[in-house]
């Protein structure tokens, strides 16, 4: 990474408390962390920029086309999609020009303030690749053309940034389908496995989704098993969560709407398998079945020890005009109220005191941390807290974490942070401000007298490295 210039200098202490003397103590904490290696165990990069390892193209395309955050802040504004370069899947015009979309983002810098966009954007464009000055209106061009002189150095390539940012462990997202050739040629490239694949199965688990019977023809012809019935279907997923396994996977990934995990009876799931691939199952069959299907998510997981990573209460594309012109992911998905106290409790009541069964829950309804989250974590062994999520990954909402889940769930309930993102380049700066904010957290309990500065310089390192470590240990 490069040294900040001096045209463009941070704030050294950004995100510490603001009182002098919580602040001194902060900066200690801070100091001990901050240059730990990075474990970064939930996340979206695609494991083929890696293989790649191809020059990023552009500022435009590094830093605003595939940033949902950032898009969804200037369309709330009244920008086009694609005037910010998102193509379309109608045949409408987008916006081609790489300048321009820059131009049009720096003209709206003024918007992220606040935002943790606005802070991960520093880092990255400050520390990462010290540029000299913020974006503006007046500085676009003079900003764009210096990073892309930047972007087309050998030390700025995907790999290359990987080892700037000290990560020791990086997660990928990965279909219950894929053949996993991409992991395969990085480890080899690499002569190590540093990046790992993630078995998420969601297109295959909610039967009434568009596509879903050409997925399953898909999961038979990966896995070699026909699954024309309920049965040889979970044996090719049970197949499938073993070639992950072979490839280094650690970790399943679930995003449903709702967390209930109501085992289904084998004739029922065997009845609604078959109205599926017929077409014919209802709301109700296919919202009992992907409950179901999260309760043998956890079965499999005691089996064979992929840790099970849930996150629901999201309405994924709410606005129906977004999707059909952009496609998914478009910035269009909305937090929902989440119940979890009964809807985990089938599967807790199962597997929750089982040593073999290891379950991180993330949500983006932070109200659920103190009333059930925090308590469930502080009783079963099996189930970890995730560090805030998504919406939740701002500061006022990652301190907020900490005070209603710490005090009855404790520090070691929880996962440490690992983030959630699909930008390279925004990894060190997500990471930065979770140590941050665990710095001042932990500084404030020292000045209360709640814990001593040697125990908050360890907790502040478990946090940020350790914890995620453990939480996703491969089974011995």
């Amino acid at each position: 990474m490069s040294e900040q210039p001096p045209g463009w200098t941070l704030d050294p202490d950004r995100a510490l408390p603001a009182e002098p003397g919580v602040r001194a103590l902060a900066r200690e904490i801070y100091a001990a962390t901050s240059r730990l290696p990075i474990v970064s165990m939930h996340g979206h990069v695609e494991v083929d920029l890696l293989v790649q390892d191809s020059a990023f193209e552009n500022p435009a395309e590094l830093f605003v086309i595939p940033d949902h955050y950032l898009v969804r802040m200037l369309v709330s504004q009244g920008e086009s999609p694609a005037d910010l370069g998102i193509p379309t899947h109608d045949g409408t015009p987008f916006e081609t020009d790489p300048r321009e979309i820059w131009r049009r983002f720096c003209r709206n810098w003024k918007l992220f303030r606040g935002t943790p966009t606005r802070y991960w954007l520093e880092h990255e464009l400050a520390v990462v690749f010290g540029a000299p000055v913020p974006p503006s209106e007046e500085a676009a061009d003079e900003l764009y053309d210096f990073l892309l002189d930047t972007l087309s150095r050998e030390e700025f390539r995907p790999r290359a940034l990987l080892d700037a940012f000290n990560v020791e462990l990086l997660a990928t997202t990965d279909s219950a389908a894929s053949t996993l050739t991409g992991h395969r040629k990085l480890a080899e490239t690499d002569g190590r496995q540093r990046v790992l694949p993630t078995f998420r199965p969601d297109d295959l688990l909610h039967i009434r989704r568009p596509g879903w019977a050409a997925d399953i023809r898909e999961l038979s012809e990966v896995s070699g098993i026909e699954a024309g019935d309920f049965d040889s279907f979970l044996a090719a997923l049970r197949g499938r969560r073993a070639a992950f396994l072979q490839a280094g996977a650690r970790a399943t990934d679930h995003g449903h709407l709702s967390a209930d995990t109501t085992p289904l009876d084998p004739a029922d799931a065997r009845e609604i398998y078959a109205a599926g691939l017929r077409g014919e199952a209802s709301p109700a069959q296919a919202d009992a079945f992907a409950g179901g299907m999260l309760f043998e998510m956890a079965r499999m997981s005691a089996e064979d020890g992929l840790v099970m990573q849930l996150h629901p209460g999201v309405l994924r594309n709410h606005h129906r005009g977004i999707r059909t012109r952009y496609g998914t992911d478009q910035g269009f998905d909305i937090p929902v109220r989440v119940e979890f106290t009964r809807a985990l409790q089938p599967l807790l009541n199962s597997f929750g005191m089982d040593p073999a069964f290891r379950m991180v829950v993330f949500t983006t309804d932070e109200t659920v941390y103190s009333r059930e989250l925090a308590p469930l974590a502080g009783a079963y062994p099996g189930l970890r807290l995730g560090a805030p999520w998504w919406f939740l990954d701002s500061p006022e909402q990652m301190r907020r974490f900490r005070e209603s889940a710490v005090e009855t769930a404790g520090f070691y309930n929880t996962s440490g942070f690992v983030d959630d993102t699909r930008a390279l380049a925004s990894i060190p700066a997500r990471h930065d401000l979770a140590r941050r904010i665990d710095a001042g957290f932990l500084a404030r309990l020292v000045a209360e007298g709640k814990l001593g500065l040697d125990e908050a310089v360890e907790t502040g390192a478990d946090l940020a490295y350790h914890l995620p470590l453990q939480s996703y240990a491969p089974r011995s």
